[in-house]
């Protein structure tokens, strides 16, 4: 009997990894990622405040802007129908980008971990007949791009300046700053520390121009590159 038995656990294991693959592949996985997010949190969740910064900028301003972070699931179609980048995100690129005279505003910025991947990139529109008529063609394509992978797409309104994040084909409206920051922090699974946002000055249109043209004199400077605006009703993100 004891022969049999030791004849028999080899292909029991085998077995057992060839039916629970898919199992052992996800725990892995999760292993490996949870092991990266503890190495690398602390730059990420700094990169990610950016992205907190820049939303509050552009809601000031009323500035469109379609930010989408790549998760497990690659983006790489997405990517190469835009302008390759490669690089750091940062606030400054972010309001550069998006600035609505700048040649890449129109369409979405893909960023993965703490890089810019590409901007002007076209994003699939959602179909879902449930959404509101409210919504234009910046929150469809944030919503479409969350439809078909996992990642997160945050979104500002040209027309109001409200601050929208889409997961899972889900879109949540009218976020706060501090909304926004929590719900990137519980999604990607990183502690995000609060960041010290400007107070909200009233503004008339040259001078909201040119805090635009600016961004540095509406927010706390932050490391430089380049970044700014687009619209609700242009062509898909």
């Amino acid at each position: 009997m004891s022969w049999l038995v030791s004849r028999l656990v080899p292909y029991v294991i085998f077995a057992l990894i060839v039916v629970f693959q898919a199992e052992i592949r996800h725990v892995l996985a999760d292993l490996g990622r949870r092991l990266s997010l503890g190495r690398g949190s602390a730059a990420d969740g700094d990169s990610y405040d950016d992205i907190v910064l820049a939303a509050n900028l552009f809601s000031q301003h009323q500035t469109g802007a379609l930010i989408v972070i790549e998760r497990e699931i690659g983006l790489r179609t997405h990517v190469e129908s835009g302008v390759p980048l490669d690089a750091r995100l940062s606030y400054d690129l972010l309001a550069t980008v998006f600035r609505p005279s700048a040649p890449l505003h129109d369409g979405a910025v893909i960023v993965q971990k703490d890089r810019i991947a590409a901007a002007a990139c076209f994003l699939p529109l959602s179909m879902n007949p449930m959404l509101s008529t409210q919504l234009g063609t910046r929150h469809r394509a944030g919503i479409g791009i969350t439809e078909e992978t996992d990642a997160i797409a945050v979104i500002v309104s040209e027309e109001t300046g409200a601050i929208s994040l889409a997961i899972a084909g889900k879109i949540e409206r009218d976020l706060t700053v501090e909304q926004l920051r929590e719900r990137l922090s519980t999604e990607l699974r990183r502690y995000m520390s609060p960041v010290t946002l400007p107070t909200v000055i009233t503004q008339n249109e040259d001078e909201s121009d040119a805090a635009l043209d600016s961004p540095l004199r509406a927010l706390p400077q932050r490391s430089s590159e380049a970044g700014a605006p687009s619209s609700d009703t242009e062509r898909p993100a």
